[in-house]
């Protein structure tokens, strides 16, 4: 089944073959052919000379894509504050899919001590590979720092610098899907897979997936997050990774745009060690990737909703609470069939949000009666709501059947002339136009579990920073055995398979707008809750030595962070870096190769 346009295949075909020739001649740029890729600049060649007029007016002509300046969404703002106008800037910051249409938008506003989004000047809006190429050429050859956007979400400002040239990938949005896929180069049975183009978000690719092929691909929980870029490239930890593993470790195949403007079909047959790179070592690190391949899975027949709240009466009620917890996580809930988040609150709370999948309700609930049991047993301590519900996991992304039957769980995209089936779910609002005060993370080692009561101190202590959640599904220790051992043939920090589970302590606003009268950050309050947050994980760091992290969601600032997002692998890593990217073409806050660059 293809969701792809045909027409736009057998031109960039055709740009291919015309460009190999074309290349040849000083009449290449007069063609409109793509140029044979640029010599890098070193000491020993010219130093890249700033584009004139005439080099920009070339580019536009030679790409199919489109070059045009960049504004932000909010200048209105700027010039005209608290005008109609203005206002109307600000409620449509609240729309995930409003943001991905802008260029001149992204989902993390700013960070303080860190960074404020900012604006390229310059941006390209690339409808395939040889666009691409044209454009990593063009920045090689006058020194222009590229920044590549997708869908614009990453905590850490990579889809945004000033002065530098955007390559925006938001119209490149084909999706594939294959019942039997066959990596280029590879001798095998075929695999049922789904092939994404560089813009496509997750809620397109489980449209065409689940509703219309009856399978599941392992992607992100987030409707709006871009499916073939950093989330996947940086792991890609979703909803229900305890089942399917991650993103990175369901690729199949990548199509990607070396530093050298090469077109490169990479997997396990052909370039190896660039595949196993892009499985893990970060987005727009190693190259830009223009297109995935994921393999598919069989549909489970659930899915279903645990969710509520257990309040203890005092501080040493919620001790033993969060002790009873520990001790009964490992063996019961630390398996393929949970996932999502318990929260730790300073007013001595659990919050629950899990979900499972293909467990009838009767045998989730009966899962966590022992503990629900030891909770009632003891009322003068404890008061307990619990709501459970399940659905047929066909209907997930089906928006017919939420807005029916469970409307206040999503919000449709209400904007006319937009896709019918575009909606997010509510719980995703807190992370659209979000302003960083504080955000650590860090995963919980299994052994840890060994000593629930040593445990239960720690995140108690933690707790009474600030609050914290803890992911079930962003650890592979307690995975599915065949999720395991896909995702150690990748570079993920190996660390992974021995963590139990993922801890994020988050402090953020989304109504701050740096440079907008009237929204600008309140320093002494965004310090304030910085440094609870880092005194918070301080203690959770500190029981968890040499623990590790999930990269695509970690602090800015990052101690060590090459042994806490790659481990062992890192060596391996840049290696890989130094021969596809020799002078750091793609080079991004914290990713592999940065330190030599100083952008870490």
């Amino acid at each position: 089944m293809a969701y792809h346009d045909e027409s736009k295949w057998t031109r960039r075909t055709t740009m291919k073959l015309v460009g190999a020739v074309a290349a040849l001649s000083p009449l290449g740029w007069l063609l409109g052919a793509a140029p044979a890729a640029m010599p890098w600049p070193t000491s020993a060649t010219l130093r890249p000379r700033p584009p004139s007029a005439n080099d920009w007016q070339k580019l536009e002509e030679a790409l199919q894509g489109q070059l045009f300046k960049v504004s932000s969404p909010l200048d209105i703002c700027r010039s005209a504050p608290g005008s109609p106008a203005a206002k109307a800037a600000i409620e449509d910051m609240k729309n995930p899919f409003f943001l991905e249409e802008q260029p001149g938008a992204t989902h993390t506003t700013g960070w303080i001590g860190a960074f404020d989004a900012a604006v390229s000047p310059q941006a390209i809006a690339a409808e395939n590979a040889d666009d691409i190429t044209l454009a990593v050429d063009f920045a090689s050859k006058h020194g222009l720092k590229l920044v590549i956007k997708g869908t614009g979400h990453d905590y850490l400002g990579r889809s945004s610098a000033p002065d530098s040239l955007l390559i925006w990938t938001h119209k490149m949005r084909d999706v594939e899907v294959h019942d039997a896929f066959v990596p280029e180069g590879g001798a095998i049975d075929g695999i049922p897979a789904v092939t994404v183009s560089a813009g496509t978000r997750w809620l397109e690719a489980y449209d065409a997936v689940t509703n219309h092929s009856g399978r599941y691909v392992q992607g992100g929980g987030c409707t709006s997050v871009g499916a073939c870029g950093g989330f996947t490239l940086g792991s890609g930890f979703g909803a229900l990774s305890k089942r399917f593993g991650t993103g990175a470790g369901s690729m199949l195949e990548a199509e990607v745009v070396t530093a050298n403007g090469e077109v490169l079909v990479v997997n396990k047959f052909q370039h190896p060690d660039l595949f196993w790179a892009l499985r893990g070592g970060g987005g727009g690190t190693f190259g830009i990737v223009t297109r995935l391949t994921l393999m598919t899975h069989e549909l489970p027949e659930i899915v279903g909703g645990f969710m509520g709240h257990i309040q203890a009466k005092s501080d040493a009620a919620f001790r033993r609470l969060i002790e009873r917890f520990a001790a009964f996580y490992p063996d019961n809930i630390n398996n393929p069939s949970w996932g999502e988040t318990v929260k730790f609150t300073p007013e001595n709370r659990l919050e629950l949000a899990l979900i499972f999948i293909d467990l009838p309700e009767e045998e989730a609930i009966g899962t966590w009666q022992p503990f629900l049991d030891w909770v009632d047993a003891h009322p003068a301590e404890y008061e307990r709501e619990i709501k459970i519900v399940s659905v047929p996991f066909k209907d997930y992304w089906n928006i017919d059947f939420w807005l029916e039957n469970y409307p206040a769980l999503i919000q449709k995209d209400p904007r006319v002339r937009q896709p019918r089936g575009q909606f997010w779910w509510k719980t995703n609002d807190s992370a659209v136009s979000e302003y960083m005060y504080g955000y650590q993370s860090r995963w919980i080692p299994l052994e840890n579990f060994r000593d629930p009561v040593r445990l239960a101190e720690t995140f108690f202590e933690a707790s009474r920073h600030w609050s914290f959640k803890f992911y079930i599904n962003k650890a592979l220790a307690g995975a599915a055995p065949e999720a395991v051992e896909r995702d150690r043939r990748t570079c993920i920090n190996p660390s992974v398979f021995d963590a139990a589970a993922w801890v994020l302590m988050q402090a953020s606003d989304t109504s701050i707008f740096p440079g907008v009268p009237g929204h600008e950050p309140d320093r002494l309050k965004a310090e304030e809750l910085a440094a609870r947050v880092s005194a918070g994980m301080s203690v959770i760091r500190e029981a968890t030595p040499g623990a590790g992290n999930y990269a695509n969601e970690a602090d800015y600032h990052e101690p060590d962070w090459q042994e806490a997002f790659w481990g062992s692998h890192y060596p391996r890593l840049l290696a890989i870096k130094q021969r596809y990217d020799p002078t750091g073409m793609f080079s991004t806050h914290h990713s592999v190769g940065s330190e030599l660059r100083n952008e870490s």
